[in-house]
């Protein structure tokens, strides 16, 4: 059961810091994330523990100096009994305080296996959503250093390279929101200070002591590890320095991807092989990586050895060494003088039934949006190649359009049952009154995505 923490002062090291933040504090720690519009819209996940409270509680504040708006948002995740009822009573304690607070249920089988991988990433999505909704540019979340030491250590312990070791970053644009982190530079103590000093209780999650996650057991050893030199103020600094690092890298990569690759507006890429042979190993494998997760939806994890065994093979021989490869569900081949990364049709095989009206995000790709006008629900499947050679002898234009194979197959397209009714993606159908369905690229993974941020409290976002 969790634990209702009455305000005790809890039993802390001589280096603990007990002093809650204050309000000129926090503000310069939001100052230092930048980036805010005048009257600023925020939201805040609240899981109801002293950490995302204190966040709560600093934010309300601070939206009211700017003359902003708060809303608190709670996932119940429904893997404990209690849950639903914890959920209601955060979102008394922020009817209390006059904070609107909404719930956000995590419905539907859960996997047996990944468990907190599954949670982590359903959170994030009705987070985000929960915000798009309701017009919400800032979903700001409570982590703090301890946090950020423990991403450090976890990593650390995985074999992470520079990008790993960077932690969790300060800022980081996710879709339609922007995250934000102002607590990574304060201790957990201190923002149970805060709770303290307004009278506010928390709840105590029991998995944050549970030894089957790996985070538990890392806390524990910790303390061994602290007497050693490893504490949280040196793990800090290697995120921070890697984090400086992993900026440089990243804006290297974007150099060199504007040079050397080529966007299409179906989601596929060329990339100019002089340009990558031409550039530090490193940075040509990003760039690399980057195009593979982007034309492949980040469905795939792309292996370090693979992408340098590509890389390699264009040195040799662009022309050939490449022909017919698939790495990370894409196809990696020439075309017209330059290297083609596209989606593999083999791994396309996502179909999502949707109403009229409704709209999805489909094989990681694209937004696909079907008109209210359709009769009743469809199908959104790839194209493929029977169905390329039916809209190529109904749509003129479409035959015209000089696409690869590959490109064509992987198309989102509509149907009803074995009926081929739209390609939206791409060409409106033939017959001018026909409903007005719409395909937009959406990738998971953005060519140009934003770059990793490190903050400064002293110079801001470096």
């Amino acid at each position: 059961m969790p634990r209702l923490m009455a305000g005790t002062a809890p039993v802390v090291t001589p280096a603990a810091d007990p002093r809650p933040i204050g309000a000129a504090e926090f503000a310069g720690a939001m100052a230092a994330l930048g980036g805010f519009e005048p009257a600023p819209a925020v939201a805040v996940a609240l899981s109801g523990g002293g950490d995302s409270l204190a966040l709560a509680l600093l934010l309300r504040q601070w939206v009211a100096a700017c003359g902003g708006t708060l809303r608190t948002l709670t996932v119940d995740h429904g893997l404990r009994a209690e849950s639903a009822a914890e959920a209601a009573a955060v979102g008394d304690a922020m009817t209390r305080l006059g904070v609107p607070h909404r719930i956000l249920r995590w419905d539907g089988v859960k996997p047996a296996g990944g468990l907190q991988a599954a949670a982590r990433a359903a959170r994030h999505r009705l987070l985000a959503d929960a915000c798009a909704e309701a017009g919400i540019l800032h979903l700001a979340l409570a982590h703090h250093s301890d946090d950020q030491a423990e991403t450090v250590l976890l990593r650390l312990a995985r074999g992470s390279g520079t990008d790993g070791l960077a932690g969790m970053a300060a800022v980081r644009a996710d879709g339609p929101v922007r995250l934000i982190r102002p607590l990574l530079g304060f201790p957990k103590e201190r923002l149970l200070a805060t709770c303290r000093a307004h009278g506010v209780p928390w709840v105590e999650d029991p998995s944050n002591h549970n030894p089957r996650f790996a985070r538990a057991r890392l806390r524990v050893a910790r303390d061994l590890l602290g007497g050693e030199g490893l504490d949280r103020e040196r793990l800090c600094e290697v995120a921070r320095r890697a984090g400086r690092a992993r900026a440089a890298l990243e804006q290297a990569t974007a150099a060199l991807l504007a040079e050397a690759a080529t966007l299409q507006p179906e989601g596929w890429v060329t990339l100019a092989p002089a340009a990558l042979r031409a550039a530090p190993e490193e940075i040509a494998l990003r760039a690399l990586t980057r195009a593979l997760a982007l034309a492949g939806g980040g469905a795939h994890p792309v292996r370090d050895e693979a992408v340098e065994r590509l890389l390699a093979s264009l040195a040799v021989a662009p022309g050939r060494a490449v022909a017919g490869t698939t790495l990370a569900g894409c196809v990696v081949r020439p075309w017209r003088g330059a290297v083609m990364i596209a989606r593999e049709p083999a791994a396309a095989v996502e179909r999502l039934t949707v109403e009229p009206g409704g709209c999805v995000w489909w094989d990681r790709r694209y937004s696909v949006r079907v008109s209210a006008a359709r009769g009743g629900p469809v199908t959104v499947a790839a194209l493929g190649a029977a169905g390329w050679n039916e809209w190529a002898e109904r749509t003129p234009a479409a035959a015209a359009k000089a696409l690869p194979a590959v490109v064509r197959e992987t198309l989102p397209s509509l149907w009803s049952g074995t009926e081929l009714l739209a390609v939206p993606a791409m060409f409106s159908g033939a017959d001018e009154d026909a409903p007005a369905d719409s395909a937009s690229l959406a990738p998971s993974f953005p060519l140009g995505r934003q770059a990793f941020a490190v903050v400064s409290h002293r110079d801001g976002i470096i």
